[in-house]
């Protein structure tokens, strides 16, 4: 009679079967989905801006207001990712998961059918931010939620793949809302856009979202809280009680990855478009074109990082991965200046190379246990994202004013970070399930 351990390795050494393809599809579908609806709203910033404060407010501080709102949905993340995490690890992980879908569709759908401040008043701002607190809760569970799904569904050879597949798809999301913001932008004049054209990408966002929860329903819960549930091997205590007690270095490991999976994100993929027009006057649509090139080849990267961790651990890819991406974005910042011709070959390696950040949940699924892998995963990731995340628009800023060449070093810097804290990464290969 077999033993449960030759049963784990069985499972282990299997290969990916059509269920799994089904899993990992609707999950970054669904990925992709709900980080088009968190991101979509900075990308009709000045519109929202214009139609939700009173008309008399000075602009700059009418677009303080605005993005005020747009960060409100990073602050509560944690917050949002911790409540969802607890009951992902009592509960179950599928009922976590679809619940985060819906947290993001329904207010979603809500702002684009929110009356504006000339109809309502001061109400319109309020009920803006309280959407947007939604939509923070909501990626606060989907995004770690959605590793730890994915991670124990396949096979333990494939989880590097499976978080890859994953993180390709959040930044799928991002080019989504890019190309959505264009293609409107290209038909409707900025007047039509402000009498309610705006409204169409979020009307959007919120169907696509209940799409994607109906295709949810198909999934299955994990394997491994499965089993845990039927050998009654839950957490007995409150997950996160858990996780900061015994687990503390696992978090500190958590948080310095996230960090620089954030600033890869933020800077490189973000704020570098606005910031090659405002320093070296590139034109937008030059710019933007690039951009979608880079994040193209950024989901490709985080596929290729994921299977690599499956073959020769975090650690070394996360290490070489760091190296790649400080050298390639010092090529980048240093040259395209002097030779914008080679904007686009050089805006895609450095987008690849940014693609080392699908090797970071392949790390922070391992660094945890089990029974509260959802709560480690989604305090530690939701945390550093809140700080980090947010601050480094703010610091990348300041860094400007003395040197052009501060986005670059801010990167390069966090590299080095990431190398570091590769040092100390614990690789478990084949044993996520356990």
């Amino acid at each position: 009679m077999p033993t449960s351990n030759t049963a784990a390795i069985n499972a282990a050494s299997r290969p990916l079967t059509q269920q799994d393809y089904k899993t990992l599809s609707l999950a970054a579908l669904g990925g992709a989905l709900e980080f088009y609806d968190f991101i979509i709203f900075v990308f009709f910033a000045n519109a929202i801006g214009q139609l939700f404060f009173p008309p008399e407010m000075p602009e700059w501080l009418r677009l303080l207001q605005t993005f005020g709102i747009f960060a409100a949905g990073y602050v509560v993340r944690p917050l949002g990712g911790i409540v969802m995490a607890h009951f992902g690890d009592l509960l179950g992980r599928k009922r976590m998961f679809t619940l985060s879908i819906l947290m993001m569709a329904v207010p979603t759908l809500l702002i684009g059918l929110l009356p504006t401040y000339a109809s309502i008043g001061l109400a319109a701002p309020l009920l803006l931010l309280l959407m947007r607190i939604f939509q923070g809760a909501a990626v606060g569970g989907e995004v770690p939620g959605a590793w730890v799904f994915v991670s124990e569904h396949v096979p333990s050879r494939y989880t590097g793949f499976a978080c890859g597949v994953l993180t390709a798809g959040l930044t799928v999301g991002i080019l989504l809302g890019s190309l959505v913001a264009t293609g409107l932008n290209t038909i409707y004049t900025p007047a039509e856009i402000s009498d309610g054209a705006w409204r169409y990408p979020f009307l959007l966002g919120g169907i696509f979202g209940f799409g994607a929860m109906y295709l949810r329903r198909w999934l299955h819960e994990t394997p491994v809280f499965a089993e845990m549930q039927q050998r009654k091997a839950l957490a007995t205590e409150m997950p996160l009680k858990s996780v900061l007690r015994s687990h503390r270095g696992a978090v500190a490991v958590s948080m310095l990855l996230t960090w620089m999976l954030s600033a890869g994100i933020v800077v490189v993929i973000l704020m570098t478009p606005a910031l090659l027009q405002k320093i070296h006057h590139i034109a937008p649509r030059t710019t933007l074109v690039a951009n979608t090139v880079a994040t193209l080849c950024l989901a490709f990267g985080c596929i290729i990082a994921g299977m690599l961790a499956d073959r020769l651990g975090g650690k070394r890819v996360i290490f070489t991965g760091s190296v790649l991406l400080a050298i390639s974005t010092y090529i980048f910042y240093t040259t395209v200046g002097s030779r914008p011709d080679l904007l686009l070959p050089l805006y895609a390696m450095t987008g690849l190379f940014v693609g080392v950040v699908g090797a970071v949940p392949y790390v922070l699924v391992q660094a945890f246990p089990a029974q509260v892998r959802f709560s480690g995963l989604s305090f530690s990731y939701n945390l550093s994202y809140a700080i980090f995340g947010g601050l480094t628009p703010v610091v990348v800023t300041l860094m400007l004013k003395n040197n052009v060449l501060g986005p670059a070093y801010y990167v390069i810097g966090v590299c080095v970070i990431g190398m570091l804290t590769a040092l100390f990464i614990k690789d478990q290969r084949q044993t996520v399930g356990r």
